[in-house]
């Protein structure tokens, strides 16, 4: 998986984060239905976008009749659970544009020789994936009316580009390529929605958002790419960081500017993906200071933070504290001394008994444990289908009831949810401006209106 747009779950109402895994299970699907089984790893976290704007730019009865989705089979990335994934014309775009810039991408690591791919077997193979690809991605597109050779050649013109760059040039010429190939993905996105006035705002949003993209990887690899003589594109125009972080925070304003110009049906999962996730991006390569890592949990330097959660929304097991501010999954077990403990399965548990996932409740029968070997092959099955990383789980040798490890290590950047809606002023305004607001589910960003 890779791209700049990561929403956590936390920052997601429950509406919000079926529809964003619907739309990720759906780019996943559709690469493996048109393109096959090894397409799918071509899955990326920002072609997806596509999708969701084909989908907030369709009429209502369309969403409404459930007509963009479909029930798709078990998968082991969803713990064997079945699932409601997105289908249609914008999952079908949305896989030919990742499979196009996935190919652009395996040719980059071999044309510069990265790790495996400096090894002549390996790259020779991968050239052989880059024009199948290339093949494929050209044909389901076209079934879609989408000319794939606008990424193609915009990959083709960044090679001569890098290659012919002066010296102290500037880095948006750099960017260019990077520019017409997004915007021409977005602006297509009103082709098949049947949205013509809203082609030019999202050339727009989609230029800025090509940008951004490239800015923040060469950000991120800027590091590595000195350590290794590779070509990065802030050293050699001689961009510093503080000017490449005003470029990515120049182009996140751009496009919530551009998305008040586009008309949409539901515009709160677009409006979070391009107008908070996309900031969140820019903090995460380049920081903030004072900027907590997350919400749930504890705030740097030790102290429980405060659990903030949109109206109508309970909040998360492993953010749940006790009164006393400690944090139970991380203590043991605390009973008041001037009380004694509820004794008997049937007793009641005080509120100053930790409860959740990993807790056994005071005379509660031990959970079934299996011996090493069963417990050896149970831990290999669910390390095999992500269920000890993704999903809450029985634990393989003890039974007990788990929460994934990305869950309880908080490995995902959640940040405060909103920041006060800076995109579009004072809260309450900002649900009235940016249609965030999901009825009785609370405001999606997290506004306190």
């Amino acid at each position: 998986m890779f791209g700049i747009i990561r929403p956590c779950r936390h920052r997601l109402s429950e509406r919000l984060q079926a529809s964003w895994m619907a739309h990720l299970c759906g780019l996943c699907l559709a690469l493996r239905d048109d393109h096959g089984q090894l397409a799918r790893t071509a899955t990326n976290y920002d072609g997806l976008i596509i999708s969701v704007l084909v989908e907030a730019q369709a009429a209502a009865g369309h969403t409404a009749a459930g007509a963009g989705r479909r029930t798709a089979g078990p998968c082991p990335l969803r713990g064997m659970r079945t699932a409601s994934v997105a289908r249609g014309e914008g999952a079908r775009l949305a896989a030919a544009v990742s499979l196009a810039l996935a190919s652009v991408k395996i040719r980059d690591h071999v044309e510069d020789e990265d790790g495996v791919f400096a090894r002549r077997p390996v790259a020779a193979g991968a050239r052989a994936v880059t024009r199948r690809w290339d093949r494929k991605s050209a044909g389901s597109a076209s079934v879609v009316g989408f000319d794939t050779s606008v990424l193609l050649d915009a990959a083709a013109r960044q090679g001569e580009l890098e290659r012919e760059l002066p010296a102290g040039g500037s880095v948006l010429l750099v960017t260019e390529p990077t520019e017409t190939a997004t915007a021409a993905a977005f602006a297509h996105t009103a082709v098949l929605a049947g949205r013509p006035g809203n082609e030019a705002p999202l050339a727009e949003a989609g230029r800025l958002f090509g940008r951004l993209a490239h800015l923040l990887d060469a950000a991120e690899d800027q590091e590595a790419d000195a350590a290794s003589g590779a070509w990065n594109p802030l050293d050699a125009t001689g961009t510093d960081r503080a000017e490449a972080e005003r470029l990515c925070r120049d182009a996140v304003h751009g496009i919530r500017l551009a998305l008040r110009d586009v008309e949409l049906t539901d515009r709160a999962l677009v409006h979070i993906l391009l107008a908070h996730e996309t900031e969140r991006a820019v903090e995460r390569v380049f920081g903030r200071p004072g900027h907590a890592a997350c919400r749930v949990g504890h705030e740097p330097g030790g102290a429980p933070a405060a659990v903030d959660q949109p109206h109508g929304h309970a909040p998360h097991a492993h953010a749940q504290l006790d009164p006393t501010g400690s944090n139970p999954y991380q203590s043991p077990p605390r009973h008041d001394p001037g009380q004694a403990p509820p004794q008997g399965p049937g007793a009641p548990v005080p509120p100053w008994i930790p409860q959740g996932p990993g807790f056994t409740p005071p005379g509660a029968p031990p959970p079934n444990r299996r011996n090493l070997l069963a417990g050896c092959a149970a831990w290999a099955l669910m390390g095999c289908t992500c269920q000890l990383l993704c999903c809450e789980h029985n634990h393989p040798f003890s039974g007990e009831r788990r929460e994934g490890f990305c869950v309880r290590n908080e490995c995902c950047d959640c940040g405060d949810c909103c920041d006060g809606c800076q995109c579009c002023g004072e809260n309450a305004q900002c649900c009235n401006d940016c249609g965030c607001c999901d009825g009785c589910d609370g405001c999606d960003c997290g506004c306190d209106c």
